[in-house]
């Protein structure tokens, strides 16, 4: 049996008095794509962000390939090697050029000659379609291309896992398929990853995985086909169907 890329047992975080996560258990299987969906306030951002530590949790356990995230061999920066993360808000460094935002991390946090960092920058924005890009600066660019960026950024350490926060969430609908389209081209490269997403019809299309979150708990996970045409839980049944009358499925 293939050991999970990722491992969440009994996960709790709360944020003073309130409880955000409660005794979550979730495992993602290498080149497995898991989408975290619910309501506004569920966890799903938080659950996301604990996943390589931007949040500190309380309770339980998380591990990449076996590893707990908390074994001190991983070092100051060796599990944001392994794990990449993108959200909604870019976050690239405005006063620095597309290039200059890719490489950073690489070469100043992972010890990468600069040459190589530059190169392989290069390569992922040519991928990507931003290969002339290099030189400009964020406010040059367009949310979509700012997005695109801000994935190509977190791809330079050539990360093992891909965790996405709603990155669609800040762009114009005539942007959003761009996005989308790279995030599907890394799932037919065989990229782990767990995605934050509200677009519904984009989680049934991509997701392997679907995960309900509520009130902290995911209460009901399973096949994106079965858990949209045939959720088992109550409160699963009506988010969809505030969903569906929202016109989003």
């Amino acid at each position: 049996m293939t050991q999970p890329r990722v491992t969440i047992s009994g996960l709790t975080k709360y944020y003073g008095e309130t409880l955000v996560l409660d005794d979550v258990n979730l495992s993602v299987a290498p080149h497995e794509v898991v989408c975290l969906i619910g309501a506004s306030g569920s966890g799903k951002s938080t659950l996301l962000r604990c996943i390589n530590k931007l949040t500190e949790y309380d309770h339980g356990t998380i591990a990449l390939d076996g590893v707990s995230v908390d074994d001190p061999a991983w070092g100051r920066h060796g599990l944001y090697r392994k794990v990449g993360i993108v959200f909604q808000a870019y976050n690239l460094f405005p006063h620095m050029s597309v290039m200059e935002n890719i490489t950073l991390a690489p070469i100043k946090v992972h010890g990468m000659d600069k040459n190589a960092a530059i190169a392989r920058g290069q390569e992922l924005l040519t991928a990507f379609g931003l290969g002339e890009f290099g030189k400009a600066y964020p406010e040059q660019l367009s949310g979509g291309q700012q997005q695109r960026v801000a994935i190509v950024r977190a791809l330079a350490t050539k990360p093992e896992v891909l965790l996405l926060d709603e990155v669609t969430a800040a762009l114009d609908p005539e942007l959003v398929g761009d996005v989308l389209a790279i995030i599907r081209r890394l799932k037919g490269e065989g990229m782990t990853m767990v995605i934050v997403t509200h677009e519904m019809g984009f989680a049934r299309e991509v997701a392997d995985r679907v995960c309900f979150l509520d009130g902290g708990r995911i209460v009901e996970e399973g096949e994106p086909k079965k858990l949209f045409s045939a959720p088992e839980n109550p409160r699963t049944r009506k988010f969809l169907e505030r969903i569906i009358a929202a016109g989003r499925l």
